[in-house]
């Protein structure tokens, strides 16, 4: 299958993935090799007129060409062609005619044709590009997961905005410590109980003698508590609390927290540590702030 050919050449590439294209296809091309580049592919694009004035030589053997053009004759892209195969790289076409002189000349021809474009007179680069672009990101993925990346190595290629948060915030980073954690004994009376959850943000945590923990109480527990008991200062802390929490450690992804309390309905979660006490707390409306989302 002439696809899994074009991954595999591009999986054993020895040098960069080089994307040539005009117009449109020139367009799409920029953006497959943004995305195989953001995935752990170099790649640039390289303009086929600049190419044939100069800029081929950055091409080396050890690339592989990704050459875009619906036609397969467009002009600019073919008069490149030919220095390409003298310097020996591997050539993977994406065309709507897989009989055209660019195909012929192609390593690998993988086909982008369409019934039609959106366009109503049927000339616009419109469902084509959008197959373009879709072949494109199936290359980039596959080879994405052939490599087996993890979301801490695609962080090192989006270190910034959004993406970067999500995948280099970890717990820690976000989590108040010290007297910030709340934290009352199994054996405290509710008043303490209350006081502790109301200056600390709707929740404490429950620990035993050693500080290991061992519940948490949050004012959803509270007013559950209300509508059965018409007395709860009779109670202890460890009489009313959820046992086995859901907790987090300390170099756990900070999304990984949102997604936890979005699944569980909950608003923070105590961070343990090894011996299982409590050395932290995260807060949903903190990670949202930060835009851990």
């Amino acid at each position: 299958m002439n696809f899994v050919k074009a991954v595999k050449a591009i999986y054993h590439c020895k040098g960069k993935v080089i994307v040539s294209g005009i117009g449109k296809s020139g367009i799409i091309g920029k953006k497959i090799a943004a995305t195989l580049t953001s995935t752990g592919t170099p790649a640039f694009h390289l303009h086929p007129t600049e190419g044939i004035h100069g800029d081929i030589g950055f091409v080396t053997k050890d690339d592989v060409i990704i050459a875009i053009s619906k036609s397969g004759e467009t002009e600019e892209l073919f008069r490149l062609i030919p220095s390409l195969r003298r310097i020996g790289v591997f050539i993977i076409s994406f065309t709507g005619n897989p009989k055209s002189s660019l195909a012929k000349q192609s390593d690998v021809v993988l086909d982008i044709s369409v019934h039609e474009e959106a366009c109503p007179y049927n000339l616009i680069p419109t469902s084509s590009a959008v197959v373009t672009l879709a072949l494109g990101d199936a290359l980039a993925l596959s080879i994405f997961y052939l490599k087996n990346l993890k979301p801490e190595d695609f962080a090192l290629f989006h270190p910034g905005g959004n993406i970067g948060k999500r995948l280099l915030t970890k717990v820690e980073d976000v989590m108040l410590t010290g007297s910030h954690i709340p934290k009352v004994s199994q054996k405290t009376n509710m008043k303490q109980t209350i006081l502790e959850m109301t200056s600390k943000r709707g929740i404490t945590t429950v620990v035993d003698s050693k500080g290991k923990l061992r519940g948490v109480i949050t004012d959803g527990d509270l007013r559950r508590l209300l509508e059965k008991e018409s007395d709860i200062f009779k109670l202890t802390a460890k009489e009313i609390m959820t046992r086995n929490p859901k907790t987090l450690k300390k170099d756990e992804l900070a999304f990984k927290a949102v997604k936890l309390m979005e699944t569980y309905g909950i608003t923070s979660m105590p961070v343990v540590n090894s011996a299982k006490r409590p050395i932290g707390i995260v807060h949903l409306h903190d990670l949202m702030r930060l835009g851990i989302v």
